[in-house]
């Protein structure tokens, strides 16, 4: 039972509530005494009580003298709803943290950790950090850029097509993939799609999981074309459309509580961004067709992809390929993906990786393939 052992507990008790803490991260605490598990707890939801908070309370005077492991360093600041987990930590005579990774809340960042160690706490951090850093990288981008982390998740034959010429899409991949597909939408705040897909399917774009949660829908719809009966303005919680389109229609959907975006002339989805930033939108998952999957690599706005692949060939010239557009990049300017994943679900392979070098990638220029099922 060493530190290691611990800090996954951490992990696991926090990825409990992934999708429920935004724009909070999600944290996990273990108090060990004498070798022994005594108390645990997660965050649960934005204004409740902390992990650390959770897990002193729970075990009470059992705490003086413990050993606290958290995935996250315990924060120090008081700009929020609830008091500092350091003040916390300090009063109730634990002896010893063990941290998995700093917190990049520049509110907080290595302050949590100088604030116990001048309180006579020993503190060790950087265990497990890099699991530690992809669980919550969504409040990582979020607290440093202001904007969301965008996930471009594309479903696809082995020869690249997402559709037939008609538009036939439903099913190319299995029901495994897509269970998978509908847990991400859990996790998630939004999901980015554009009105040629609904118009196409009208999706309910919600996560069918059980005790989950649906995100909130955005609609690309420049010219403002979404039928009114369309699913996703029936359905909670919330759907946003993004538009040029100032009109009676405009106004028909606002009064009848949708949000509505407007932009000019041409839309710059890193403007977008920075707008569902504003809104607390701290992920987004793409769920589109060609056109809206070829925008989001141009804008580089993409920070991981993940491919689903089935073993299907349709061919066809006119059938509708995985990124679309009137532009390519050429090998040298290709759009590289670090840090690669690939696992088998059901008959289907997903491939995943990072767009960006940052954190998030180990930083070496070759690729790495891992987790092959």
């Amino acid at each position: 039972m060493n530190d290691e052992f611990y800090i996954k507990r951490t992990l696991k008790l926090a990825s409990k509530a992934q999708g429920l803490t935004s724009p909070n991260p999600v944290v996990g605490a273990v108090i060990v005494r004498n070798g022994k598990i005594i108390s645990e707890a997660f965050h649960i939801k934005p204004g409740t009580a902390h992990a650390e908070a959770l897990a002193i309370e729970k075990a009470g005077n059992r705490a003086k003298g413990s050993t606290l492991y958290v995935n996250l360093e315990p924060c120090c600041h008081t700009e929020k709803r609830t008091p500092p987990c350091t003040k916390s930590i300090i009063n109730a005579g634990i002896k010893k943290v063990v941290i998995a990774m700093s917190d990049p809340n520049a509110k907080v960042s290595g302050k949590g950790i100088m604030e116990l160690r001048d309180a006579g706490i020993s503190v060790k951090s950087g265990v497990l950090e890099d699991e530690a850093k992809r669980l919550n990288e969504f409040y990582t981008k979020y607290i440093t850029s202001r904007k969301p982390f965008v996930i471009l998740k594309i479903a696809m034959t082995l020869d690249g097509k997402i559709a037939t010429p008609e538009g036939e899409s439903k099913w190319i991949t299995g029901e495994k993939a897509r269970k998978i597909v509908h847990r991400l939408r859990s996790k998630v705040d939004a999901i980015l799609t554009a009105i040629g897909t609904v118009k196409a399917d009208d999706p309910l774009l919600t996560s069918r999981i059980k005790g989950g949660k649906d995100p909130k829908r955005i609609v690309i719809d420049p010219e403002l074309d979404i039928p009114l009966e369309a699913k996703i303005l029936r359905t909670p919680p919330e759907t946003i459309i993004v538009t040029k389109n100032v009109n009676s229609k405009a106004d028909y959907l606002e009064k009848a509580g949708i949000r509505l975006i407007h932009f000019k002339e041409k839309l710059d989805l890193n403007w977008l961004l920075e707008k569902l930033g504003e809104m607390e939108i701290t992920s987004v998952l793409i769920e589109g067709g060609s056109s809206i999957n070829s925008h989001a690599l141009e804008d580089g706005i993409v920070d991981k992809v993940m491919f689903f692949i089935a073993p299907v060939i349709i061919g066809g010239r006119e059938s509708f390929p995985a990124v679309g557009g009137k532009t390519y990049k050429r090998l040298n300017e290709a759009h590289r993906i670090k840090d690669i994943s690939i696992k088998r679900i059901g008959k289907d392979i997903l491939i995943e990786g990072y767009l960006r070098q940052s954190e998030k990638s180990n930083g070496n220029d070759a690729d790495i393939v891992r987790n092959f099922i």
